[in-house]
Order: C-alpha cells, then sequence, then structure tokens
C-alpha cells in the first residue's frame, strides 16, 4: 500500500478500543502491515500458512482478519472509505440512486448441486449474483443465490435493494 492510500485508509480506520482507554492491549503488529497481508493474500489466493516471510506471521494476520470480519470492521472500513470517496468527487456521501445488475456464472465444476442451479435463458449451470452499486459504480450489496432462482425471489432481491437504496437516500429535514 503506498503512503497516500495508506493515510487515506488510516483516517477511516476504525479506532481499537485500548487507544481510546476502554481496555484491551496493543496489538503486537501494525495495522498497516496486517491489512497489507490481508490485501496480498486475498490477491494471490495463497493459503494462510504460505504468507510471505516478510508479512507478519501468518496466525496474527488471520486472527486480526477474523476479529475484523466478526466485529463488521471490514464493511464499516468500506463504508467509510466509499464515502470519503464520493466526497471527494463533489457527490454526497450517501448515493440517492443505484444500479442493480445480475450475472450467471458457470459452476457446475466448482459449486455443490445443493448450492447451484440452471440459468435456462443464459444456458448456465451454476450460481447468479446480484451486485447493487451507486451511480459512481461502488459497490453498496452483493447477493448471491442459485443460477435457477425463482422470479418471486429475484423480484424480492430487487425489492430488498430498493428497501436498501431508501437507506441510503438522505432525508429532507
Amino acid at each position: 500500500m503506498t503512503d497516500a492510500e495508506w493515510a487515506e485508509v488510516r483516517a477511516a480506520m476504525p479506532v481499537p478500543a485500548w487507544l481510546e482507554g476502554r481496555g484491551g492491549r496493543p496489538e503486537e503488529y501494525c495495522h498497516r502491515e496486517m491489512i497489507d497481508a490481508v490485501r496480498y493474500l486475498v490477491d494471490n489466493g495463497v493459503k494462510w500458512p504460505v504468507m510471505p516471510a516478510d508479512c507478519p506471521w501468518w496466525r496474527a494476520v488471520y486472527d486480526f482478519f477474523r476479529r475484523w470480519r466478526g466485529y463488521d470492521y471490514v464493511h464499516e472500513l468500506y463504508e467509510r472509505l466509499r464515502r470519503s470517496a464520493r466526497t471527494r468527487r463533489g457527490r454526497g456521501a450517501e448515493p440517492s440512486a443505484g444500479i442493480i445488475d445480475s450475472q450467471s456464472v458457470d459452476g457446475s465444476e466448482t459449486v455443490g448441486e445443493d448450492n447451484r442451479g440452471y440459468d435456462g435463458g443464459k444456458k448456465r449451470d451454476g450460481r447468479k449474483r446480484h451486485v447493487l452499486t451507486d451511480s459512481e459504480g461502488l459497490l453498496l450489496q452483493v447477493t448471491v443465490t442459485p443460477a435457477d432462482v425463482p422470479p418471486q425471489l429475484r423480484d424480492g432481491l430487487y425489492e430488498a435493494a430498493h428497501t436498501l437504496a431508501d437507506v441510503y437516500r438522505p432525508r429532507s429535514s
């Protein structure tokens, strides 16, 4: 991560309890090193135990990621960065419109039969991902279903997207 990227991420990161005097102990590794290690893992698709030697110990990185995921800090960090990016572009922090689309993805060889379906229109045996973005293309929500999702469920997903859009819509005072 470059210094400029780190400055942006650091400003958006949740503050650990020990820094605010709410208990706990300081972490052993720098958050920048931990986030770099997680980014390396995601980017290269390696397994936890085969992290490079210049990263912190793999178990510490795994525990850091698991703790952040458990407290939903990963989502919170993303939301803060998304709001910051929108503000930098001269937009409101929260979107007033969204774009939803779905895509069928072949999963016949990698996804178990209980989690996949056949999309007759696309002639694909696999899954369907439903993606909601704001007008800047920044991700708001992703839902994955079997490819043969029935129209009632698909319409329910789109209704949920409208509900999410209502949550993000700025309220007039």
